[in-house]
């Protein structure tokens, strides 16, 4: 199921943000768009259509977060608040945390409805074969989400074989808390990946999403989702994923990213940025975010940490077993 208002703006795709250069020649490129906020939320630069509505699959995760903690639910601590937040690659640290929601609020795996999946992590995978398991729903990478979505339902006395449904109270929540954080009202709802609504906004309100749950005080949901991923970057998405790797490597630093080429970044005091790469590859957009983030916007990489974060704006591309190119951005 899937709607749009009939004047709903349409993303009209970006400008070339980042070229792969495999022994000294230009093999591919990727075109996108890049906004780019302060402290406050101002719009301080962008490339390509930074307004229009994309559809902000797992990044938009942390905002849903902050509206089940609003809506009551009360998570054990911050690694399943993380986990709530997090896009996991089925680790055993990910599948414990999981389980720990849902025995919390007197569930288990069967109450899940996305769709089962063996771990995204390729050892914990072949773990699972080698023991002879199958896929689970505690395995797919959005099971966190969901957990917290069951958890908060039975705090609330909601029912819980219909939360992924549009015009169930959470989701009617997760829209409010949506258009109350990026100032923006929604222009079309789809289905994600997992099966919950997916509901679209613009890239410069996505910005200030994040900009406002890493400005925000101690003791508010905003301030505690951040707090938990930056706590917590493993369980974000994976052990030595780049969204772990960026946070651990820059102090302060939030990174949510989400399927089709979405990558949101914010640090207090700097500001954020959004990045959406039109053909959805998901190299581009941590090398373009971070980029952009440094040279367009106020984030300072402290000395220890510019190497790791070299790393992740110039990964490399390999032939033969060894290193042939790299991607390289065009901000």
């Amino acid at each position: 199921m899937s709607s749009a208002p009939a004047d709903a703006a349409v993303y009209r795709g970006g400008d070339p943000i980042a070229e792969v250069v495999r022994s000294g020649f230009t093999e591919s490129f990727h075109r996108g768009s890049v906004a780019v906020t302060d402290s406050a939320g101002t719009l301080i630069a962008r490339v390509g259509d930074a307004v229009s509505p994309v559809f902000p699959r797992s990044a938009i995760k942390p905002v849903l977060a902050v509206a089940m903690l609003r809506a009551g639910w009360k998570p054990a601590g911050d690694a399943e608040l993380a986990v709530a937040a997090a896009s996991h690659r089925g680790e055993p640290a990910h599948v414990e945390r999981v389980e720990r929601i849902l025995a919390d609020a007197g569930l288990d795996g069967d109450a899940l409805r996305c769709p089962p999946d063996f771990p995204m992590d390729p050892a914990a995978a072949r773990a699972i074969v080698a023991a002879g398991g199958e896929a689970r729903r505690v395995y797919m990478t959005c099971s966190g989400k969901h957990a917290a979505m069951l958890a908060t339902c039975v705090a609330n006395g909601w029912d819980t074989a219909t939360y992924m449904e549009p015009g169930h109270p959470l989701q009617k929540l997760a829209t409010s808390v949506i258009e109350e954080l990026t100032g923006e009202t929604v222009a079309a709802t789809g289905v994600d990946g997992c099966g919950v609504p997916v509901l679209a906004v613009g890239l410069t309100g996505l910005a200030l999403a994040m900009s406002r749950l890493v400005e925000a005080s101690e003791g508010t949901e905003e301030r505690a989702v951040a707090d938990a991923m930056r706590a917590h970057p493993h369980l974000v998405e994976g052990t030595d994923q780049t969204d772990a790797r960026a946070m651990r490597a820059v102090p302060g630093l939030l990174v949510k990213f989400g399927a089709e080429g979405l990558h949101l970044l914010a640090a207090p005091g700097a500001g954020a940025v959004a990045v959406k790469v039109d053909d959805g590859a998901s190299r581009a957009s941590m090398p373009v975010a971070l980029d952009a983030f440094i040279t367009r916007g106020h984030l300072t990489v402290p000395e220890s940490a510019k190497e790791a974060v070299e790393k992740l704006i110039r990964p490399e591309i390999r032939g033969g077993g060894r290193q042939v190119g790299h991607l390289r951005t065009l901000l």
